[in-house]
């Protein structure tokens, strides 16, 4: 999800990701000790930068479960769609008797059949998908009436889901329960300072969403219904879930929205700076808590999409993660593109400790968040000077 206002075309003036600007290699990283509950580690970077060449990687033994994680496919851009049609080659196929799983977190395609197309192709190159729902999903401004409301689009992609065979609800592959989580976000998600030095456009102007996709009167955008709605949905699966919680060593829960404000850069540091009133859901963060409440450590992962930011973080005993594929625009702008590293490989007989350095989430490793700290980065700060 971008916030669709004019940008500058130089290429570190989009209104999500500029620097720090670094060029990192590839690591590996030990399990956090448990006194480093908020020990940031990433998956990769959203600086601008030419690509960096990727090392060949050292020969790894046999999984027989391999679990690949990816959001923000937009695949109504051509180049998304290309890059799902090469996915089989770039990913390789299972070793002997294993499985490869793919989780997509949200925003395939903007028109139903664009996303029919796009799962089915997904489906074809692997052995099991699971799919939330994303906010492009349930536009309807391409839908040439097709449906009543946004619900009534949610509804036809789950039963176009079941009609290719993916998953929509809790899991087990192998000895990880992978369990999807329906949210939307509400705007006193937002729990830090507003920027008040510079005239900020209002969320309806920056966010299609509010035009793109219509509900029903009783919900409204306005407060925390919608946000409520959709993470009720998720209580249809608690049997489910609790059944995987029993049958698995390891969990994986993934959403499209953000659970965790510091999961986002701070204002002062975005381009549209009301953006983490239009991003996560404090109802997402509490109900996979309650799920992850007994994980051990390095068992429990939480994939998310919707910022394109790069991103892997330990928080409070969680991991957070989010491979954005995004826009092809937005990829010319990361130090390593995205083609090559997508969909990240987060779980081989276990959760991966190799990964790729996010800027962000590095970043924030380094340096106190401030949110208090109004004061316009510098990157910021020149944008609004030429815009506004």
């Amino acid at each position: 999800m971008t916030p669709h206002l004019a940008v500058s075309s130089h290429p570190a003036h989009h209104l999500l990701d500029a620097p720090p600007h670094r060029r990192r290699r590839r690591r590996r990283l030990c399990p956090p000790r448990a006194a480093r509950a908020s020990s940031l580690r990433c998956c990769a970077a959203a600086a601008t930068a030419s690509a960096v060449p990727q090392p060949p990687r050292a020969a790894e033994p046999a999984a027989r479960t391999r679990v690949f994680v990816v959001s923000d496919l937009h695949t109504d851009y051509q180049e998304n769609m290309d890059w799902v049609r090469r996915l089989a080659v770039g990913v390789g196929p299972p070793d002997a008797g294993g499985v490869n799983a793919l989780v997509v977190a949200g925003d395939v395609a903007e028109t139903r059949d664009n996303f029919a197309r796009t799962m089915g192709a997904l489906r074809d190159q692997f052995d099991a998908v699971f799919y939330v729902p994303g906010n492009h999903d349930l536009w309807l401004r391409r839908e040439d009436g097709r449906y009543m409301d946004s619900l009534e689009k949610l509804t036809a992609l789950l039963d176009a889901c079941s009609e290719l065979g993916v998953d929509t609800g809790p899991k087990t592959i192998g000895d990880l329960g992978i369990i999807p989580l329906f949210s939307w976000y509400h705007k006193s998600f937002d729990k830090e300072k507003d920027l008040t030095s510079v005239r900020v456009p209002s969320l309806e102007m920056a966010c299609k969403d509010f035009h793109a996709c219509k509900w029903p009167s009783e919900l409204g955008s306005d407060d925390e219904a919608l946000a409520l709605y959709f993470d009720q949905l998720n209580d249809k699966y608690n049997d489910a879930i609790e059944e995987v919680k029993k049958n698995s060593k390891q969990i994986l829960t993934f959403s499209h929205f953000v659970p965790r404000q510091e999961l986002c850069p701070e204002k002062r540091m975005l381009y549209y700076p009301n953006l983490p009133k239009v991003i996560g859901s404090d109802y997402l963060e509490r109900r996979l808590r309650a799920i992850h409440n007994n994980a051990e450590g390095g068992a429990a992962c939480h994939v998310f999409g919707h910022t394109h930011f790069c991103w892997d973080s330990m928080i409070d005993g969680i991991r957070y993660v989010q491979a954005p594929l995004a826009y092809p625009r937005e990829r010319k702008r990361r130090m390593n593109r995205g083609e090559g590293w997508l969909p990240f490989c987060v779980y081989r007989d276990g959760f991966n400790p190799e990964i790729y350095p996010a800027i962000w989430s590095d970043y924030y490793n380094k340096n106190k968040r401030e949110p208090e700290n109004t004061q316009l980065a510098p990157w910021v700060a020149k944008y609004f000077r030429k815009y506004y």
